[in-house]
């Protein structure tokens, strides 16, 4: 029983030092693993709440396949030495104060919801809760809008930062050969120096 209860504060403080690095490292390789290690805490809290598929669809799907998919795009689009917030002005003032708004809500709507089930016995659950099976029923029946809406939002996020990564580095420029705007060269690129040579009779 100690056991369990040591490991719980190990995974649950691990899971918020991973979600506080996601949002407060600068590199976004480091904010990427920063979310890698969050999710397997989160994977470690369903497997003390014996619910093992959900455990090992974090670790598989999200720590495994997800994360390699965003380690790609921030490896591809590249951009780590470029500021991820602005310097000065008024969104620089005003992103603080929100995210704490916003921490205190979530602070008063978890305290609120867990001192109301102190005395309570909490739901009956059946011993076929969690189980694959009803998991798929669940994401096939009464869920299945929102599973296939995340499933289009990971689609146009992998197409957009591809999209995105193209328009940075100048490569939509390269299959259309030497394109030129106005009897200019593209934007981002110069014309090499040309040495004429004059002849005289």
């Amino acid at each position: 029983m100690w056991f369990e209860q040591v490991l719980f504060f190990v995974a649950g403080i691990g899971a918020l030092a991973g979600a506080l690095g996601v949002v407060l490292l600068q590199n976004p390789f480091y904010s990427v693993l920063s979310l890698v290690a969050h999710l397997l805490g989160l994977a470690v809290l369903f497997l003390l709440l014996h619910a093992e598929f959900l455990a090992a669809a974090q670790v598989v799907v999200y720590a495994g396949a997800v994360m390699v998919l965003y380690l790609f795009v921030v490896a591809y689009i590249g951009g780590a030495d470029e500021p991820l917030r602005p310097e000065s002005g008024g969104v620089a003032l005003f992103g603080p104060l929100f995210a704490a708004a916003i921490a205190v809500e979530l602070c008063i709507a978890f305290i609120s919801s867990g001192l109301q089930a102190l005395d309570t016995r909490g739901a009956d659950l059946g011993p076929a809760f969690g189980s694959p099976g009803q998991i798929g029923e669940l994401l096939l029946t009464d869920f299945l809008l929102p599973f296939e809406a995340a499933s289009f939002l990971l689609l146009v996020a992998a197409v957009g930062a591809v999209v995105l990564a193209r328009r940075r580095r100048g490569l939509e420029e390269v299959g259309t050969g030497a394109a030129t705007e106005g009897g200019r060269p593209p934007s981002g690129r110069r014309e090499p120096p040309t040495e004429t040579l004059e002849v005289r009779v």
